[in-house]
């Protein structure tokens, strides 16, 4: 759909979307009173998808080469950029040996993310700097809602049948509203890998649209299983469907496939966001997950967003890091930015 025939379709005195923010220095901050228009969805459009369903992958790999060679960030920029990654963090515990007593310190960690000596040597102690989200499976919810309560953290619920998604949708429909009731404001949806993989992009772009109504308020990450999904193609077409459908993320993985987020597919996935903004002029946020562990890492991630959309993607309402133990290498290296030395990671407890 052309901007000329939206244009016409909305009528002339139709109300403009937001725009893109003006790009800004990495260090100038986001006023806390900005607005980010959510994303509404459009129709299923056959034919824009066909305009961007090209990749090549090659020149992914090369512009992915030289954004992490020809960008080094040192000391004091160093720690700046990793806290900055701390902001931006959905801390996730999803393990099969979940309790609610481990939900729990993971929510005193995300309350209280550093120890005090690293807050004081950084002279943060009147800044609250906390990861935005922590992330659960449904039945641990109810716990983590409690537990953050008055904090200003998300509550994340992974959902529909994660990490396959193969359960019928009513069922898959029901859990979503089932965690949404019990305090979730955030659904992480997985996708069928097989709808992609036959094409279907009907019968998927009408299950996130489901998705979406049963989130209500709550906003609505897609994830894909990019490892699953074997081409590039394959992920810029279920990219642009997902955000067709009214995501207002678009996730990589589950952190469940033997592939998980690599920066290539992420570049892929926030290029078709960039396709999208400039179709629609919505901005849809992005969450690279599973095997981002290191410090090293998040910063890689950081200069990608940086450079390929700008500065408003490094605020948590536009880029998240699904992660378990980032946090942990974070604050590793912030030590050694104050002392010069490396500690154990048992120094540095999670949950």
């Amino acid at each position: 759909m052309s901007s000329t025939i939206r244009e016409a379709e909305l009528g002339a005195g139709a109300s403009k979307v937001t725009p893109l923010p003006a790009r800004a220095a990495a260090n100038t901050p986001v006023p806390l009173d900005h607005r980010i228009a959510r994303n509404p969805g459009m129709k299923l459009d056959l034919g824009f998808m066909e305009s961007v369903r090209s990749v090549n992958r090659s020149a992914l790999e090369r512009r992915v080469a030289s954004l992490t060679k020809r960008r080094s960030i040192k000391a004091d920029n160093q720690a700046a950029w990793l806290l900055r990654a701390v902001a931006c963090m959905d801390l996730t515990t999803l393990n099969s040996n979940d309790t609610e007593e481990r939900v729990r310190r993971l929510c005193a960690k995300a309350i209280n993310p550093f120890r005090r000596d690293i807050v004081e040597g950084l002279g943060i102690a009147g800044e609250v700097i906390r990861p935005a989200a922590v992330c659960v499976y449904h039945p641990f919810v109810a716990t983590a809602v409690d537990a953050v309560r008055g904090t200003g953290i998300h509550v994340a619920a992974v959902s529909t049948a994660f990490p396959h998604g193969l359960a019928p949708l009513s069922t898959r429909l029901q859990e979503i509203e089932a965690s949404v009731k019990d305090g979730a404001d955030e659904i992480d949806v997985v996708i069928p890998r097989g709808l992609v993989f036959g094409a279907k992009w009907r019968e998927l772009y009408n299950e996130i649209v489901s998705m979406r109504a049963a989130c209500g308020d709550a906003h609505l990450k897609v994830i894909l299983g990019t490892g699953d999904l074997a081409t590039l193609r394959n992920v810029m077409l279920a990219s642009m469907v997902a955000m067709m459908a009214g995501a207002d993320f678009i996730k990589t993985s589950t952190g469940k496939e033997s592939v998980n987020a690599t920066l290539p597919v992420g570049l892929a996935m926030v290029r078709a966001i960039r396709a999208y903004f400039e179709e629609t002029g919505y901005l849809i946020g992005f969450k690279p997950a599973g095997g981002i562990s290191t410090a090293k890492a998040s910063l890689d991630w950081l200069v990608l967003m940086k450079e390929e959309l700008g500065r408003p993607w490094l605020e948590p309402e536009l880029f998240r890091f699904g992660a378990s133990s980032l946090l942990t290498d974070i604050e590793r290296q912030l030590e050694h930015h104050l002392t010069g030395h490396y500690s154990a990671n048992h120094r540095h407890a999670m949950a």
